[in-house]
């Protein structure tokens, strides 16, 4: 795919409304409201998990035509308890999205997501595809052991072994042969200086990988921030738990996503999230038109993945 009109994202906007939404277990999430409040309902999910949305996520949407609704997932960004990880699951939070959809009298809704916020938005199509008018998804990742694998065990560190150095050296070599879980022991124990080392280290490693280009990731410079370490705690969190989906569960169960338009955009040379998930998931799901960007790998801002998202986003904004 070439891109010789590369699109950029729009201007920045605020919300027009900003709410909090208790969903029980001692969880309360943070939400907003942009551009259009009449306009084309779409819920931006948000990678990680535990990033959480950013000003930068609202524009991707032509605010003229979509009412853009985005979250903090539970425990990441500016919901609450900040980095909590009981009652914090994938079906937590698909609950937690049909909890929004009624509290602002959504009948139905298009998804947004990439990385783990295409996996979730896939869980919650898969469960409630009634609800789903269409979807766009990037750079698919869909929580099966193999990916993980790849990316903390033996794959990803081929192409980075400088950066992979860094991430396993905190680690002793007798526990090198279960990373996740290592880093969970690490993550949840009770001083904090050892979560936030583990939070920078498991954090650089993912920052390396994640676009085709980037600057030198410096090691080990500056305080960690509460935000970082909550990040860090639930992804791992998730990870180490395999996201409570069977095994290969989000494209064997495609089939549900019939009904359901959609545009999978992967960057050709994605290391976090390799393009044979996304391949064999619009292999599953007639519907969804695939679209290799070939200049790029993870991350939504590269900016042919950026064009790919505002051309797919313009396509969809009429219903």
């Amino acid at each position: 795919m070439t891109m010789p009109n590369p699109r950029k994202a729009y201007p920045p906007i605020d919300p027009f409304r900003v709410g909090r939404l208790d969903v029980g277990d001692g969880h309360e999430l943070y939400y907003e409201e942009c551009g259009n409040p009449a306009g084309r309902p779409i819920l931006f999910l948000h990678g990680g998990p535990g990033s959480g949305a950013s000003p930068q996520h609202r524009r991707l949407f032509d605010p003229a035509r979509y009412r853009i609704i985005l979250l903090d997932q539970r425990g990441c960004g500016r919901s609450t308890p900040l980095g909590r990880l009981e009652a914090n699951t994938t079906w937590h939070l698909v609950a937690d999205l049909e909890r929004l959809r009624e509290a602002l009298s959504i009948e139905r809704w298009a998804l947004f997501g990439g990385s783990w916020g295409a996996t979730l938005a896939l869980a919650y199509a898969e469960t409630h595809p009634e609800r789903v008018t269409a979807m766009i998804l990037r750079g698919v990742f869909s929580g099966r052991r193999a990916e993980l694998d790849w990316f903390y065990q033996s794959g990803a560190n081929r192409l980075f072994p400088d950066h992979w150095e860094n991430f396993v050296g905190q680690l002793p070599a007798d526990e090198q042969g279960d990373i996740i879980a290592a880093y969970r022991e690490r993550l949840t124990h009770q001083d904090r200086a050892v979560r936030a080392a583990a939070a920078s280290a498991w954090t650089q490693w993912e920052s390396a990988t994640v676009m085709l280009r980037s600057e030198p990731v410096p090691v080990g410079r500056g305080p960690v921030s509460d935000g970082t370490i909550a990040f860090a705690r639930i992804e791992n969190h998730y990870f180490y738990h395999e996201l409570w989906l069977e095994d290969g569960q989000l494209i064997a169960n495609a089939d549900r996503l019939a009904a359901i338009p959609g545009v999978i955009i992967q960057g050709r040379y994605d290391v976090v999230t390799p393009a044979i998930t996304s391949w064999q998931l619009a292999q599953a799901w007639p519907r969804a038109e695939y679209r290799i960007v070939e200049a790029a790998g993870h991350a939504f801002a590269e900016p042919a993945i950026l064009s790919a998202l505002v051309e797919a986003t313009d396509r969809f904004a009429a219903g």
